[in-house]
């Protein structure tokens, strides 16, 4: 009897909660979360790439064209009169032919919001990443306190069979049975609490401006996404930045292939030039012109922008397909998770049961103690499937969830 107590026991300390969460699928509060994707290093990497992007619209708006000055000086002595001092300048500037300014302009608009786009990309990957090591902690730990759970009630279950050897009603071998089960348990359990330590010190150390509990949160139960497997499929396609970034990237070398046609002629350069010879007897000021022959460089230039509008097509189409591929994974993932965990939920179930009328049957001393140990073994192996199928399944939704942009969005998000 005693000894089914303990097993109850044992998993009314499983049941617990680690601690009080209030925040769904034990996850961390949302803000804390924003906050550490916020500034990340990758996250503000990608923030600073757009102010380069729109550095070089500004750039491509004012265009390379400046105004040039030039001029020059000597000193001529002509044979039978004197020595004249002389000099000419000249005042320049490059003018884009029409169309052109509007294409640069075009071209760095695209230019940002490709990076407005990427960064958001990299935020997503990078809570994707805060994800799987959320799940890692919380996890392990509650394997670790499952394994703690059954070396307490192997502990007790050898004190009960040393008492009952020192009373003759047990033999050695059972003693000696009771204290290797509780070593192997007291091993798997050092062995989960090193991943534990682990998990929590890769998540510590990767985004450290995320506040950590000196305990994991509790696990919790999965639950599917109130607006349905489905509709997060369509919003993971909708919402997708890596599907938007590639889409603007096309557009982007496209104006660019467009833009490398339109050079082929070249922009002219037109200036004043004014001038003093002999001394100011002979003065002068006019236009001056100048304008590039457009060759084969420039043919060669424009077909290799042409060439990578249409590469960029096509990288466009993979990235659609990869983004569909991902979400479709997700929403397979997700129903099979959930499927899985509630036949192992099922499994834990029946294998306590069983356990606990092992208990009962060794209490009437009908059962021996390694069938009570077996029971007890096998009860606490569906307890950790369990806890694994659990946190797999919990970890399914979070990523589709993160996927479909449904959670963790900060400020940047459209």
């Amino acid at each position: 009897m005693k000894m089914r107590l303990c097993l109850l026991a044992g998993a009314a300390l499983m049941a617990w909660p680690v601690m009080a969460n209030a925040e769904p699928y034990g996850l961390p509060p949302e803000a804390q979360v924003v906050a550490a994707l916020d500034h990340h290093p990758n996250v503000e990497a990608a923030r600073a790439r757009i102010g380069a992007a729109g550095a070089s619209a500004a750039m491509l708006k004012a265009s390379t064209h400046e105004v040039m000055l030039s001029g020059s000086y000597m000193s001529r002595d002509v044979t039978g009169e004197r020595r004249y001092n002389e000099f000419d300048a000249t005042v320049s500037r490059g003018f884009r032919l029409p169309g052109k300014a509007a294409l640069d302009r075009e071209s760095g608009r695209l230019g940002v919001e490709v990076a407005q786009n990427r960064m958001e990309d990299v935020r997503h990957e990078t809570a994707l990443s805060l994800s799987d090591l959320w799940f890692d902690w919380l996890g392990s730990s509650a394997l670790y306190h499952s394994d703690l759970a059954n070396v307490a009630l192997l502990d007790k279950a050898l004190k009960a069979v040393e008492r009952r050897a020192a009373l003759r009603d047990a033999a050695l071998l059972d003693v000696d049975q009771a204290r290797a089960a509780l070593d192997q348990a007291r091993g798997a359990a050092a062995g989960t609490l090193a991943q534990r330590d682990q998990a929590r010190a890769l998540l510590s150390a990767n985004f450290p401006d995320l506040p950590l509990p000196d305990e994991a949160p509790e696990l919790g139960d999965p639950e599917l996404p109130p607006e349905g497997v489905m509709r997060l499929y369509d919003l993971v396609i909708e919402r997708s930045h890596e599907i938007r970034a590639a889409d603007k990237e096309a557009q982007r070398l496209d104006t660019l292939a467009h833009r490398a046609k339109a050079d082929r002629i070249a922009d002219p350069q037109i200036g004043v030039r004014a001038f003093r010879e002999r001394d100011g007897l002979e003065r002068g000021a006019g236009l001056v012109l100048s304008m590039p022959l457009g060759g084969s460089y420039r043919k060669a230039q424009a077909d290799m922008a042409t060439a990578d509008a249409g590469a960029a097509r096509l990288d466009l189409m993979q990235a659609r397909r990869a983004v569909e591929a991902m979400a479709r994974s997700d929403m397979v993932n997700v129903t099979n998770r959930m499927a899985a965990w509630d036949r192992l939920r099922a499994a834990m179930t029946s294998a306590t049961a069983a356990a606990d009328r092992t208990a009962r049957g060794y209490d009437l001393g009908v059962i021996d103690l390694t069938d009570l140990l077996l029971a007890r073994r096998q009860m606490q192996e569906a307890v950790r499937s369990e806890i694994e199928a659990r946190s797999a399944a919990i970890a399914a939704i979070v990523k589709v969830r993160i996927d479909s942009h449904s959670i963790w969005q900060g400020v940047d998000e459209e």
